[in-house]
């Protein structure tokens, strides 16, 4: 039987996620069984809910799902959004009047009701861009629009761009300077490209995390991470873990680095400590 007093949060891509940005059975069917004995797991990602289930819809957890680096709480198993942040109506303006930028190189998450979508300006795009465009021209939560304010519809939650470094790094230092929402600039996971996201203030994994860690009396918590955006919650966890993957710097964050993503190291990690607990 797990301790549920331990809180288990794992990063999705890079980490839960294989290379191939799918999770192996291996890993469904070991989390699912620990979940069903007691173990408290969930997942924290930069990912949406309707972007992270298509992948990790077969994780059957009783916990909500930090997504949205923290600026939404889900529901894994109906992607029902739990509880949200937007920006208010003066940053929704501050966004509009910085980001120029923003019709060439990304998109907006805003929420309708239940429903999430990312909207982007119709017209000529940056080749990294495109290229997202072009992945997911078959997604319905991906919505074209004519100008830059019907891209923030409905609540706006969430701001991405993406691009070439050189092209992205500036644009991130200009944000930043506002110390009302949480900026962050990092390379994706799988592509060359860098990625910029904007959320309310106060909604990152770690910030998350805590509230969820105090909400359910966890007094212990234990966290996987490959990226940069991992080290906040690195700095907060009773022990956290890099995979082999991870960055350099994630490493030398980790009290133990173990397994490769592609390793299904992870699910091979809570399945050792449930041995464990059992002996």
């Amino acid at each position: 039987m797990a301790d549920n007093k331990v809180l288990f949060v794992s990063d999705l891509d890079g980490t839960l996620m294989r290379s191939d940005i799918s999770l192996s059975d291996f890993t469904v069917l070991t989390i699912n069984g620990l979940v069903e004995n007691g173990l408290n797991f969930t997942y924290a990602t930069a990912r949406s809910v309707e972007s992270a289930r298509p992948i990790a819809g077969g994780l059957n957890l009783k916990l909500p799902v930090i997504t949205r680096n923290g600026a939404v709480l889900a529901d894994n198993n109906t992607g029902r959004h739990i509880e949200k942040s937007v920006f208010t109506s003066d940053e929704v303006q501050l966004l509009k009047d910085m980001l120029e930028e923003l019709p060439l190189c990304g998109f907006v998450s805003c929420f309708t009701g239940e429903k999430m979508i990312k909207t982007y300006m119709a017209g000529e795009h940056t080749e990294a861009f495109q290229g997202y465009i072009d992945y997911n021209k078959d997604d319905p939560v991906m919505v074209s629009k004519n100008t830059v304010e019907e891209m923030f519809c409905g609540e706006p939650g969430y701001v991405t761009l993406m691009g070439e470094k050189e092209y992205i790094r500036p644009i991130y230092e200009k944000v930043k300077t506002y110390q009302g929402w949480e900026s962050l600039f990092q390379k994706d996971t799988y592509r060359e490209e860098y990625w910029l996201e904007i959320c309310p203030q106060n909604c990152t994994k770690a910030k998350t995390i805590l509230k969820l860690k105090e909400r359910y009396g966890f007094e212990k918590l234990v966290v996987f991470g490959d990226a940069l955006n991992d080290l906040p919650m690195f700095k907060i966890a009773d022990e956290a873990y890099a995979v082999s993957n991870a960055l350099d710097v994630v490493k030398e964050a980790a009290a133990k680095v173990i397994g490769s993503n592609d390793e299904d190291a992870v699910a091979e990690f809570l399945s050792e400590i449930a041995e464990k607990q059992l002996m």
